[in-house]
């Protein structure tokens, strides 16, 4: 009889215990399939609190109207990019692209984490004990591709092919007006200067705007196209009917203000006739995403003028 009463007693300890465990896996709400870089990864439906480990990644969060709460440097101490406003005014760094801080990114309580494995494959393992983790491939070339995983991951999707697709008719509009034109895009780095080819980042919106670019900037020879070198002496090459260039970083910037107030460059055909525009390497260079890419369409719309 005692051991009956017991059992009785323990029926409602028993139900409310199976509730409780029933609740909570309700809190942590319906999960989706993604399937990236390093497998297959069950994601929240809508996540709230996102750590992102690239730069295009960004862009990719403010394009689709979200905020990180977390986010990889290119640089440690380096701002947040100004051409995505006040939107990152409260994401908070968490190490570097290469050397993430682990411990930083896990004080942030992440129900997502977005990253890349061509930069941080060997934080993998250790980044999917702390939330779902989904990487892309490469960076750069795959920006598309790589915006619509992010955003598949995010929920958001239909948004993304929206947004994607509103570009890719602008970018038409604006290079039907400069089909006639050659155009050239140039870095200054810190102990280099470069010239971009058909697979960089701006290549690509340039390429999709269908306006034309120097033969020597194909990069023909080389089984990397996104950018090729250049020496001060033969700046030349850079040359075409405008000539867009940048600088990553102070150093750069002291090459670049040496470089074009030398005599080779005020030869270039394109600087005698005033087409030679310098312009935010954050957007040519570092964006990568949907919001930089409109941009750069904004730039070449600004400073190109049709030829007659």
């Amino acid at each position: 009889m005692r051991l009956r009463l017991t059992v009785a007693a323990l029926l409602p300890v028993l139900v409310l215990a199976a509730c409780g465990t029933s609740t909570t896996s309700q809190e942590a709400g319906p999960t989706r399939t993604v399937k990236h870089a390093m497998g297959e990864t069950r994601v929240p439906m809508t996540p709230k609190r996102v750590v992102v480990l690239d730069t295009d990644k960004l862009d990719t969060m403010v394009s689709l109207g979200l905020t990180p709460v977390g986010a990889a440097q290119a640089q440690e101490n380096q701002a947040w990019p100004k051409y995505l406003g006040s939107a990152l005014a409260n994401t908070k760094p968490v190490g570097t692209l290469q050397q993430l801080n682990i411990e930083a990114i896990m004080a942030l309580k992440p129900d997502l984490i977005l990253g890349t494995k061509f930069r941080q494959a060997a934080f993998y393992d250790k980044l999917t004990k702390i939330a779902p983790t989904v990487f892309t491939e490469r960076v750069g070339i795959t920006w598309k591709e790589n915006f619509l995983l992010d955003a598949e991951a995010l929920g958001k999707k239909d948004q993304a092919q929206q947004l994607l697709a509103a570009y890719q008719t602008r970018a038409k509009e604006v290079g039907a007006k400069f089909s006639k034109l050659q155009v050239s895009i140039m870095r200054f780095m810190p102990t280099e200067i470069r010239m971009y080819g058909p697979e960089s980042f701006s290549g690509i919106v340039v390429g999709d705007a269908g306006i034309p670019r120097p033969q020597v900037q194909q990069l023909a020879d080389q089984d990397d196209k996104r950018f090729g070198k250049l020496s001060q002496e033969n700046i030349a090459k850079a040359d075409a009917d405008a000539v867009f260039y940048s600088a990553y970083g102070e150093a750069a910037a002291k090459s670049q203000a040496s470089v074009t107030g030398g005599p080779l460059w005020k030869n270039l055909g394109a600087v005698k006739s005033g087409n030679a525009h310098n312009v935010d390497d954050e957007i040519w260079m570092l964006g990568i995403g949907v919001t930089a890419a409109g941009k750069i369409l904004d730039d070449l719309d600004k400073y190109l003028t049709p030829l007659t």
